[in-house]
């Protein structure tokens, strides 16, 4: 697997280049990944019995629950879904199947290995539809001789000639073939149009089926069933040369394909090393009251029991086991507690994070040193303008005391905040960006103080626009 050579420490270093803060949350993870590794080099006996240690992390919108799950399931190359919890309700009330999630990674997985299988066919598809295309711009040569041969090479020779400007050199012993490949190569057919047959999307009477446990999956089976019945229409376009070849390549891409093989490479990483991330976990978590939604919640919970136990559940590809599937759970929990779950579900959570509050230190830190910081998009991103944009020490540290206070004053959002206030302190930048003649721009204390202190000091506006 990509995560082998990866101890728990060196994970955690790489969550560090994106995630700031949280080492118990990173390091509760980076064991998971690890526990994952382990569990595929032991016996294979043994192996089935070992369950993943599922995670619960505990703490406020914007403390980086998401980004942890997201950037772990990247560095395994694992298939990863986030779902809100809340979107589910009990069976036979209206909302989505707990099902539907896994059936849901599946298709996620399915195209991950696609797109690697068509890569791995990308060479081959290139060479064919290369061909197609030659045959198109100059029919093949017929495969029986006869009496008018000559006159036939002579004219193929004319026509491969008549296709590029009149004084280009051509080599007397090259075929015509192996010349318009050449010139191909040279982009001299660039602007000619050629005519292809390419298949149409299929359109047809909408069928639509109301949802309910059990039955998500069925628009998607009768698609396939109807696609089967229902041969694809195709039409004939003209389009240019570097078009044609880009059509015939993907074409060919698809026709190399093994579906089967991509299928038992998709169910077998959902299987052993598929991430599903539960965020809101905390919504799905019942009250004193025994009535009205409380009852739907609780059932939630034993739907998604069996599930994050262990079961099996049936999807258009095969059946998929659901034993070793690693689930992150998440949640604010501000007015409820972990304990509050059902005792079984608790039980499949083992493990459980609190994530920290994010303040001024740790603002200044997101703003500045992750691979992907937003100092450094903007300052990139203004760059495309031709405009040189740079943040003082102090003006970080100004727009990191400013999210802390509007958190502080309004509702904590975390991190999330300095997204809203860096929009609104560089709105006049960004706009007038393609027409500003001075083209190098400091941003500092004082500039962040004059475009935020007014709407800071005034609560009721700062809770309007930030």
């Amino acid at each position: 697997m990509s995560n082998q050579g990866l101890k728990p420490r060196e994970i955690v270093e790489k969550l560090n280049h994106h995630i700031i803060g949280q080492v118990e949350a990173k390091r509760a993870v980076a064991i998971a990944l690890r526990n994952r590794w382990r569990r595929q080099n032991v016996t294979e006996e043994l192996a089935d019995e070992i369950s993943p240690k599922n995670i619960i992390m505990i703490g406020p919108t914007g403390v980086g629950k998401t980004e942890i799950a997201r950037r772990l399931a990247k560095l395994d190359n694992s298939p990863f879904l986030k779902i809100e919890a809340s979107k589910f309700t009990e069976v036979g009330y209206v909302g989505r199947d707990v099902e539907s999630m896994i059936r849901d990674l599946v298709e996620l997985s399915i195209n991950m290995a696609k797109a690697e299988e068509q890569e791995s066919v990308q060479a081959k598809a290139a060479e064919i539809a290369e061909e197609r295309l030659l045959d198109l711009l100059l029919p093949p040569r017929p495969a029986e001789k006869n009496v008018g041969d000559i006159l036939s090479d002579h004219h193929r020779e004319d026509e491969a000639d008549s296709l590029v400007a009149d004084d280009e050199p051509i080599r007397k012993n090259d075929s015509s073939r192996e010349k318009m490949r050449l010139w191909l190569h040279e982009g001299k057919f660039d602007e000619k149009m050629v005519e292809l047959e390419v298949s149409e999307p299929r359109s047809g009477p909408m069928i639509e089926i109301f949802s309910a446990a059990g039955m998500e999956d069925m628009g998607l089976n009768l698609k396939d069933m109807l696609g089967n019945i229902m041969p694809q229409k195709k039409k004939r376009r003209s389009v240019k040369v570097p078009e044609a070849l880009e059509i015939l390549e993907a074409e060919e891409a698809q026709k190399l394909i093994d579906m089967e093989k991509v299928t038992r490479t998709a169910l077998d990483r959902v299987e052993q090393s598929g991430i599903i991330f539960l965020d809101e976990i905390d919504k799905i978590v019942g009250g004193d009251s025994q009535h009205g939604p409380d009852v739907s919640r609780e059932g939630v919970q034993r739907d998604l029991l069996p599930i994050v136990e262990g079961s099996n559940v049936n999807t258009r590809y095969g059946m998929v086991t659901t034993d070793h599937i690693l689930f992150i759970a998440a949640g604010a929990f501000s007015g409820t507690k972990p304990s509050d779950l059902i005792p079984e579900l608790q039980g499949r959570f083992p493990i459980r994070v609190e994530l920290d509050s994010l303040g001024k230190e740790e603002f200044v830190r997101i703003l500045t040193e992750p691979n992907n910081a937003l100092v450094k998009q903007y300052t990139e991103m203004m760059a495309t303008e031709g405009l040189q944009l740079s943040f003082t020490e102090d003006a970080v540290a100004a727009i990191a005391e400013m999210a802390e206070r509007v958190n502080e004053s309004t509702e904590n959002i975390g991190a999330r905040r300095l997204y809203t206030i860096m929009e609104k302190l560089l709105d006049d930048i960004s706009f007038d960006a393609p027409d500003m003649e001075k083209k190098e721009i400091i941003i500092d204390d004082q500039y962040v103080e004059e475009k935020l202190n007014g709407i800071i000091e005034d609560q009721d506006l700062s809770r309007y626009i930030l």
